[in-house]
């Protein structure tokens, strides 16, 4: 019963903490969103943030020693961006990438 209580006190606790770092800037940043620098890195943030991303899982999901060095990051990778431009929906696109990262990784395609 205790590990119960304590298992249900640290989901709570976290999902408190992950609400309220998700809230605070919302909260923070209402009355200043007119602000230049606001305004700069709601524009190029996410862009930058996505570009990072894909640099880190290039660089340690692909197998760079292979025959054919990194496609099996390379496609998924494209296949994200192809869907993306396609359907400009980002959850269908990323869906659709770690699904076919998958296929590849359990398959060993490449």
């Amino acid at each position: 019963m205790a590990e119960t209580t304590y298992l249900a006190a640290f989901i709570a606790v976290a999902a408190i903490a992950t609400f309220a770092t998700r809230v605070i800037p919302f909260l923070f940043f209402e009355r200043h969103t007119e602000h230049p620098l606001i305004q700069h890195l709601g524009r190029y943030l996410p862009a930058a943030v996505m570009a990072l991303l894909a640099t880190v899982f290039l660089q340690r999901s692909g197998t760079w020693s292979t025959d054919l060095p990194g496609f099996d990051a390379l496609i998924p990778g494209l296949l994200v961006v192809a869907v993306h431009l396609w359907r400009r929906n980002a959850l269908l696109s990323i869906a659709a990438g770690t699904a076919s990262y998958m296929v590849i990784q359990q398959t060993g395609v490449f």
